[in-house]
């Protein structure tokens, strides 16, 4: 007789230490508080869909100084990093050990098409993308969480990656708020 799966629940809760994250996102993690992931990510996207549809049209395509990004082609990356970030948590998450090349944002940008995009379909894109992050992780094993693999050539954590992208998003909305507004 087939028995329906029921769906397994982790609640993994801790901090990675600074051995799991390479220098260059230690400062993201830095920027993250807390010790549950699936929460910090989930409050996150609640937080950052209510701040982007609050922000006025006009604020969209402001630059601070010259050659920065416009808002759009920030949240753009946003969503684009969450997207590369999430398949290294994937594939590090599931035990493959095969080194992960880097990517640079600054090749991104320019090919985004950001500047043709509506406000509703970057916060609709981001919704997207945060919650198929979401659903990736929340029956992540402890095991899958401790999981190791190489990424832009440096050894990182599976746990590590998920609070980078927490601290990214943090890191960006707080330079929007500091810079653009």
């Amino acid at each position: 007789m087939h028995q329906t799966a029921t769906p397994a629940m982790h609640i993994y809760r801790r901090r990675p230490a600074e051995s799991e994250i390479p220098e260059y996102y230690r400062n993201y993690v830095r920027q993250t508080t807390g010790d549950d992931i699936e929460f910090m990510l989930d409050e996150s996207r609640r937080e950052t869909i209510a701040f982007l549809r609050l922000l006025p049209a006009e604020k969209w395509d402001y630059r601070y100084a010259p050659e920065k990004w416009t808002i759009r082609e920030v949240i753009l990356h946003l969503i684009d990093s969450e997207r590369v970030f999430a398949y290294r948590i994937l594939r590090i998450g599931r035990g493959d050990k095969t080194p992960l090349a880097g990517f640079d944002q600054n090749d991104y940008v320019p090919s985004s098409n950001a500047e043709q995009r509506s406000e509703q379909s970057l916060i609709t894109e981001y919704r997207a993308v945060r919650e198929g992050t979401l659903q990736l992780i929340k029956n992540f094993t402890p095991q899958m969480w401790e999981g190791k693999g190489t990424a832009s050539g440096a050894e990182i954590s599976a746990l590590a990656i998920a609070y980078i992208i927490a601290g990214h998003e943090a890191h960006h909305l707080r330079i929007i708020r500091e810079r653009y507004l």
